[in-house]
């Protein structure tokens, strides 16, 4: 409503908000003098909103192309993201060709992600009920007095701290680059995940930017 108040082209390229030096989702509700900002594409901060959020879609996907899939967690790192997956067999390049393609589509399709606050104890029982044991054990080691916080994006829900973009309609240049195995909680003693890693950018010619100098290292590399 803020950005709107300021100008319609703001509101549609607004990604997040920073209140105070904290960056919250656009549906965050202000309550008295607060110092502001409008976080778009051109914010020092979008681009971990983005990949961050990206994981997600990615995690969606994965779910929607093979629904025994369990998630695990997908953090932002140097230049993207991952996301660990439990699943029955490795995937393949081909699974994640079709992957990404299911990516772009759930990403024109524009679905709302919308934020919801349960507590601990429930949101364990949630999860333990969709069948995802791995993000209910990772949610009961969080103190039972504190709120959990959920994002939702259509059929899919994932814990996360946030903030996240306003619509899936926001993530218009990413690429998934590899496949590799990891340990639960990196403990060799524990059950080898999937992951899959990839990287987002703001905007397709800064993707492409990325992509090229990546197939020139490669190059380079080989020489």
């Amino acid at each position: 409503e803020v950005a709107s108040s300021i100008g319609s082209g703001l509101a549609k390229a607004a990604l997040a908000g920073k209140v105070d030096g904290r960056l919250v989702d656009t549906s965050y509700r202000l309550e008295g003098e607060v110092k502001l900002e409008i976080v778009t594409d051109k914010h020092p901060d979008a681009l971990e909103i983005v990949r961050h959020s990206t994981a997600h879609l990615l995690a969606q996907a994965t779910q929607r192309l093979f629904p025994k899939a369990q998630v695990t967690i997908g953090p932002v790192i140097d230049d993207g993201f991952y996301y660990d997956f439990a699943f029955e067999r490795a995937f393949t390049p081909d699974d994640l060709a079709a992957i990404e393609k299911r990516m772009e589509e759930l990403a024109v399709a524009d679905i709302p992600v919308e934020r919801s606050v349960m507590p601990r104890d429930e949101a364990v029982a949630f999860f333990r009920g969709l069948g995802e044991d791995y993000k209910a054990e990772i949610i009961a080691s969080i103190p039972s007095n504190e709120d959990i916080s959920l994002y939702r994006q259509g059929d899919f829900v994932d814990l996360c701290r946030g903030p996240h973009v306003p619509s899936t309609g926001k993530l218009k240049a990413f690429r998934l680059t590899k496949l590799a195995g990891a340990y639960w909680r990196g403990d060799s003693r524990n059950e080898m995940l999937q992951r899959i890693y990839g990287t987002a950018w703001t905007d397709r010619k800064a993707l492409d930017a990325y992509l090229h100098r990546i197939e020139e290292a490669e190059r380079r590399d080989h020489r």
